[in-house]
């Protein structure tokens, strides 16, 4: 039988919760993140080669749910959350060069394999729950959609969508207040690192926890970064049984969740060789990865808005995972692009290759294209984190022609959207809950 594991906060390791209780509550009490005691190993021929994603989240994610309230559940979990595809697809220019589609579910971005899974778990946590929860998000542009996506219309749960205004996409601004029911947008007058501040100065707040219980659906939670570890396990082990090599991989990064997740796959003994880390021109993880001190400062708006994060917050978990800086910098390496080229990239890819990429996938091509400029011949998967459709008013007009909207977006598109205006002050946020949220009976 499997070990039950326990999940200290990054602050304070003898404060320990179960799994369960660590993705009810997303951050711990003293301000910390939940990770769990040790990173178990796998054997990668304890998959099955012929699985589908939602197989291959099952069995990587078992001895984190060992001993838990839901371990018997993870299988059908796993089922309902992980119905869409996200493949592995070889690009015509480098038979070693592949592109990792993440954007083919309900919202059209990565965000939507996270937030579908911490909502089925949600649904079964709080199956005979008397008090309703208000799951707080913070979003820079994918979040809020893919978690306002999972949680609509589930009883129980309220959800309230903090953005920076002016600083996403209209579409995804049109997504994020598109729900309605038991989902509020609001747009905070300050960028995404003030929505950040705000909901972790609201989840820590005891007396606002007692007025109603508050949880976070961002990459702070566990219920979103673990089964974000399944789309990189299930390809690298694809490639892996087809290749016998390691698969490379190239991450659009801004608040590290995702980056994390491929960081915890290698670690776990899956096959997967060199992390790099693409950034847009926030330069928070560059610059310390280069050598520097690790200085979290206020985010510059960009093209790649949805990693606009100046204060990356599972940098915890990351010095968690990695505490020795110079093997932290060994491990991982971390790049700056600007807007220019981001520009740059979207225009020749579209025009050489006919591929059309986000401005966020558009970051690590560019990483890609210096690699093979250099004459660099390994397998390298760039991860495409969002559909380039949420994108077209930076996208279009760099490749001449309208990006096909996918049906799921177009659906929410057609719909009414609306958010309330907020200040940038943590006060602000508390004032709006205690107004309008229900206390506690």
């Amino acid at each position: 039988m499997s070990v039950a594991l326990h999940y200290p906060s990054t602050r304070n390791a003898s404060h320990a919760a179960t799994l369960s209780e660590a993705m009810s509550a997303g951050l711990a009490p003293d301000g910390g993140l939940y990770v769990p005691e040790y990173l178990p190993t796998l054997d990668p021929e304890t998959f099955d080669p012929a699985g589908t994603l939602a197989d291959t989240a099952a069995t990587l994610l078992t001895p984190f749910f060992a001993g838990d309230a839901l371990a018997s559940e993870l299988p059908s979990i796993c089922a309902e959350a992980l119905t869409f595809p996200t493949p592995l697809r070889a690009l015509p220019q480098h038979p070693k060069t592949s592109v990792l589609e993440l954007f083919h579910g309900p919202t059209a971005a990565f965000k939507d394999v996270g937030a579908r899974f911490l909502a089925a778990c949600m649904r079964r946590l709080r199956k005979h729950a008397t008090q309703p929860l208000t799951i707080l998000v913070a979003t820079s542009g994918d979040t809020g959609a893919a978690v306002g996506a999972a949680f609509h219309q589930q009883p129980g749960i309220d959800v309230v969508i903090l953005y920076p205004d002016g600083r996403v996409s209209p579409r995804q601004a049109h997504q994020l207040g598109c729900f309605g029911d038991n989902v509020r947008a609001l747009r905070v007058q300050g960028r995404f690192d003030d929505c950040q501040r705000m909901v972790k100065a609201a989840l820590s707040d005891t007396a606002l926890q007692a007025h109603s219980p508050l949880s976070s659906a961002n990459s702070i939670s566990l219920g979103r970064l673990l089964p974000q570890m399944s789309y990189y396990a299930h390809a690298s082990l694809a490639w892996w049984h087809e290749h016998r090599e390691p698969l490379n991989l190239i991450v659009p990064t801004g608040n590290l969740g995702n980056a994390l997740a491929a960081l915890w796959v290698r670690s776990m003994g899956l096959p997967v060789g060199q992390i790099r880390l693409a950034c847009n021109a926030n330069a928070t993880l560059p610059d310390f990865f280069a050598g520097g001190d690790y200085a979290p400062r206020d985010a510059v708006a960009t093209l790649a808005n949805a990693m606009d994060v100046g204060a990356p917050s599972n940098f915890e978990r990351l010095r968690w995972t990695l505490p020795d800086a110079h093997e932290c910098r060994t491990q991982l390496q971390a790049s700056s692009v600007d807007d220019h080229t981001i520009r740059t990239t979207i225009a020749l890819h579209a025009r050489e290759h006919g591929e059309v990429f986000c401005p966020h996938t558009a970051t690590a091509m560019h990483l890609l294209d210096q690699l093979r400029a250099s004459g660099d011949n390994l397998p390298w998967a760039v991860v495409a984190t969002a559909h380039p459709a949420k994108f077209e008013s930076v996208v279009e007009p760099l490749i001449g022609h309208p990006i096909d909207v996918p049906p799921a977006l177009s659906t929410m598109l057609r719909r009414s959207a609306s958010a309330e205006p907020l200040a940038a002050e943590d006060g602000a946020l508390r004032q709006w809950l205690v107004e309008r949220v229900v206390p506690v009976s």
